[in-house]
């Protein structure tokens, strides 16, 4: 039942909004459809407006978040490279394509008609355009809105909008869950996410920052960050952590190394109560670090530590 709701819910957005992805429905007695998009359409990215002829039939990611938008709402099939750090989903053709040294004689020889980007060194978007073939670029995302702004791009860009909404639903309805899932446990628990061993955080302006004010968590960076000078990522110090005594600390180092040992055994942390109480989760880095699909998986690793502190 709740795939069908989930459909029925797609078809009647898109209609509301008079089908502006360029979509057509056929209306008969009992039943409606919706036929292919009718191209060119026209997306906004983070450079502006990009214009798509046709539907894409052999796309090139070289981000890995995009990598895993293209796949989650079903333009998969026709992905026919993605970069070298591009390791999910499993089935995603990794090549040695480079996100952020891009060649773009290697990029062309697989004859592309639509490229997905979240950097361009100075002139990878001109050369691709020259060539005849539309970028897309999306950086990071800002917030949860801005996952979901970005995935409906992407439908719309590669004829697949039905399904980028149904995607974003599934997001939304997957933090809902979660978040029940949870109650009230992270009510005022503090926390420190650790970004790499130099001690960049995040604030509660990120995307990972909202997903942790979802649980209504207190992040002992945001006053470090009260100006917005660094943009929501401020390096904090040792001495600043120790004193702030946070309640958990979330590693999304991990991949380099870093893990709860290492972070007991720095000097003074012992006498944090994170530290004291085991409180330290080390988190996927790189489900901590893409904005795509699976901050549902961010966001159950955060209540499965929350879970985790709260007496038997």
């Amino acid at each position: 039942m709740k795939g069908v709701a989930l459909a029925a819910l797609a078809v009647l957005t898109l209609s509301a909004c008079g089908l502006a992805d360029g979509a057509t429905t056929t209306t008969v007695p009992g039943q409606t459809t919706t036929a292919q998009p009718v191209y060119p359409v026209t997306v906004t990215d983070d450079l502006g407006d990009v214009v798509i002829e046709t539907m894409p039939q052999a796309i090139i990611s070289l981000s890995t978040v995009a990598t895993e938008m293209l796949y989650e709402i079903g333009a998969g099939e026709r992905v026919v490279a993605v970069d070298d750090q591009s390791n999910y989903p499993e089935e995603a053709p990794m090549t040695d394509l480079s996100g952020f040294t891009p060649n773009l004689e290697a990029i062309l020889s697989y004859e592309p008609d639509l490229v997905v980007i979240s950097f361009d060194p100075g002139d990878l978007v001109s050369g691709l355009t020259t060539a005849g073939v539309p970028v897309i670029s999306f950086g990071a995302a800002a917030s949860i809105e801005d996952v979901y702004r970005q995935m409906e791009a992407l439908g719309r860009a590669t004829g697949n909008p039905e399904a980028a909404l149904e995607a974003t639903q599934r997001i939304e309805w997957g933090l809902a869950d979660v978040l029940a899932g949870a109650g009230g446990a992270g009510v005022g628990v503090s926390y420190y996410h650790e970004i790499d061993s130099n001690y960049y955080s995040v604030t509660s302006a990120t995307l990972f920052g909202e997903i942790y004010g979802l649980f209504e968590m207190v992040n002992i960076a945001d006053a470090a960050d009260e100006d917005g000078s660094a943009f929501g990522y401020p390096q904090l110090s040792s001495e600043y952590i120790v004193s702030e005594d946070p309640d958990i600390i979330f590693l999304a180092n991990t991949l380099y190394g870093v893990d709860a040992e290492d972070v007991a055994q720095r000097p003074g942390w012992d006498a944090m109560i994170a530290v004291q109480d085991g409180a330290i989760v080390e988190l996927d880095s790189d489900v901590a670090s893409r904005w795509g699909p699976r901050i549902v998986d961010f966001a159950e690793a955060v209540a499965a530590a929350l879970r985790e502190r709260e007496p038997a």
